[in-house]
């Protein structure tokens, strides 16, 4: 058995990118979130361009979430 070391760890290096930027843009959404609430009770409307920021953020990594399980089930191909 050969085992292709520079395949694993170029494997390695990107699912721990991809990991660590899926952290980080869904922390970005909790975030954003987090300010349209504290907006909508200082004042008495706004916050519509924090959720728009959540939304995207939040639909960023669905997809990213539903790309990976399209590349691992084989009936989607």
């Amino acid at each position: 058995m050969d085992i292709k070391w520079t395949a694993l760890g170029q494997v390695f290096m990107v699912s721990l990118a991809v990991s660590v930027v899926v952290v980080v843009v869904f922390s970005l959404g909790v975030m954003a979130l987090s300010a349209r609430q504290t907006v909508r009770e200082h004042d008495s409307g706004g916050g519509s361009g924090a959720l728009a920021a959540a939304v995207v953020c939040f639909a960023a990594c669905a997809a990213v979430v539903g790309y990976g399980i399209y590349l691992i089930v084989p009936q989607f191909h």
